[in-house]
């Protein structure tokens, strides 16, 4: 199960010394997750994924979140560094769900 998507990167203030960043799946996307792969959730609700932004390809998981009502995707700083990502700025993810 594949999705290609476009969406912002945002930080999360994990704590004072902490930021994390990261992407949030759509809506839609985010849905047929759930409902395809929702069973094999791990801790807290997290599905692994592998990930391509750009020319970087990486293995982690997307996690939900109940405020957004969608799953957050991280992104470490090695991918911001090595795709020229900034805070606020587009984000284009294809998202493979190892899950199913």
């Amino acid at each position: 199960m594949t999705f290609d998507f476009e969406a912002l990167l945002w930080e999360w203030d994990a704590r004072r010394t902490e930021r994390w960043t990261f992407v949030s799946v759509p809506d839609d996307a985010s849905d047929e997750i759930l409902e395809r792969a929702g069973a094999f959730a791990r801790g807290f609700g997290s599905l692994r994924v592998e990930v391509t932004v750009g020319g970087t390809t990486w293995r982690t998981s997307i996690f939900p979140d109940g405020k957004r009502r969608a799953y957050s995707l991280p992104v470490k700083k090695a991918v911001r560094v090595a795709e020229g990502l900034t805070v606020g700025g587009p984000v284009r993810v294809s998202l493979r769900v190892l899950d199913v």
